[in-house]
């Protein structure tokens, strides 16, 4: 696909980055000489130094003969322009980032007069992955796929869990073969496991199964399946006011701290219910006296990612609350895994997978590729594929032992006709089914790409 993307900014570069792997023609604009010679410099994609709200640079980026522009500088206003002008000038399809609370509630007038194909709010979209941890407060992360109603969750094995030191095998004979355990990180190797490998303390382990399934797995090896029921929230921005909507609407006691005082003037009135603290949150004696050692749940979500890891480390010696940090910088990585700090969001990702999705979805319909869902995992070393298999695959009417699989790639589980069911050897894959690979080759964009 022909895709402009507009604004180079934390969202547009991991957007680009994404797409480029995926094989699609980019060309990025920015009124940022410097972003446009990084992105040139980088990697094989057009750069146009200019204002997209004129019409003549977005012709110089060939809006006319574009399949989607997306606009995602930090101005909703300027992002909407852009979209009602490239829709003006030929553009297929339209997304913009639209992220003030204050326009929330006029989406579907935007999406309907202006012909957006999609609206993106990185912080409602990071705040609903933030309301899903704390639902299940021992997840590391979540993923979902939709199609085939089951969840990738992440959690890390203690020492003294009843999987720790037991095998995959062990585990089937444990669980009936209602989930699957695909992804084991330990330390600084990625592994697809088989049957022998044997569980360890502090592996980081992913498990594919229904959530129903999921909640009794947790609760069969003693780990905590019961929501949070009171959170603490440091910084008063546009995340912090979704999330605490959502979390005051499950019932959640939410106290907010925020060091600007007319930020909490704007917070009283925008969260009636939340109790809104003005101070400092690097103050541990303001934290004690706010009762972080009883929380539930501690949110470091201020606009400084240095803060919310610093803060994550302090809150981690004082409770036992499930801990989650914001932090945008993904060069963080590294050190955040060595810190073990909790659960960690970046924003910029979670927007850039939704757009994904959507592109996807029209490359489907153009007969390209039968990904539904794509997330990308454990550092980008693994691929989580959600495909629909279509007529005439290879692998139709075969039982998964006999299918040549390259190596680095396992089977999650197969969707048939509504029901879904964890793989095994014996398991056949038919014709309309949906299935769940997991995989670490790049560029996999059907069943085929998978088979040797």
């Amino acid at each position: 696909m022909q895709i402009i993307i507009v604004g180079y900014g934390n969202i547009g570069r991991t957007l680009t980055e994404q797409l480029m792997i995926e094989g699609h023609d980019i060309t990025v604009i920015d009124s940022n000489a410097e972003k446009i010679e990084e992105v040139i410099g980088a990697s094989d994609v057009l750069g146009v130094v200019g204002n997209a709200t004129s019409i003549g640079t977005q012709i110089e980026a060939g809006v006319a003969q574009a399949d989607l522009l997306v606009a995602v500088t930090r101005s909703d206003e300027v992002n909407l322009l852009c979209c009602l002008i490239a829709k003006r000038a030929g553009a297929r399809h339209i997304i913009a980032r639209v992220s003030n609370p204050i326009y929330n509630k006029e989406i579907q007038f935007f999406k309907e007069d202006l012909g957006l194909s999609m609206i993106i709010n990185p912080q409602l979209t990071a705040a609903k992955e933030m309301v899903s941890l704390l639902k299940f407060p021992s997840a590391l992360q979540i993923d979902s796929f939709p199609k085939s109603r089951v969840e990738a969750v992440g959690f890390r094995v203690e020492e003294g869990n009843a999987i720790c030191n037991k095998s995959l095998k062990d585990l089937a004979g444990m669980f009936l073969g209602k989930i699957l355990i695909p992804i084991v990180q330990r330390g600084e190797e990625v592994i697809v496991p088989d049957g022998d490998f044997c569980l360890r303390a502090k592996d980081e382990v992913t498990i594919l199964a229904t959530t129903h399934e999921i909640v009794g797995f947790f609760r069969k090896i003693k780990i905590p399946t019961t929501a949070a029921k009171s959170a603490l929230i440091v910084g008063g921005g546009r995340t912090t006011i979704y999330l605490a909507k959502h979390l005051i609407e499950m019932g959640v006691k939410v106290k907010i701290i925020e060091r600007d005082i007319k930020r909490c003037e704007m917070l009283i009135e925008m969260l009636p219910k939340a109790m809104i603290i003005h101070g400092d949150a690097t103050d541990k004696e303001l934290l004690i006296e706010e009762g972080v050692e009883d929380i539930e749940a501690f949110v470091a979500n201020s606009n400084i990612d240095e803060e919310n890891i610093m803060l994550a480390l302090g809150v981690k010696t004082l409770s036992k609350a499930k801990i989650i940090a914001k932090v945008h910088r993904v060069s963080y990585n590294e050190i955040i895994d060595d810190l073990d700090i909790g659960s960690v969001i970046y924003p910029k990702n979670s927007a850039a997978e939704h757009i994904l999705k959507y592109v996807r979805g029209k490359r489907n319909s153009m007969g390209s590729s039968s990904i539904e869902t794509l997330y990308r995992l454990n550092d980008n070393r693994i691929e989580a594929l959600e495909m629909v298999i279509r007529k005439g695959a290879s692998v139709i009417g075969k039982e998964l032992k006999d299918i040549p699989w390259k190596s680095g790639v396992i089977v999650g589980c197969i969707n048939h006709k509504g029901t879904t069911s964890i793989a095994n050897g014996n398991s056949v894959i038919k014709e309309g089914d949906t299935v769940i690979l997991f995989t670490s080759i790049k560029g996999v964009k059907n069943i085929e790409d998978a088979i040797r």
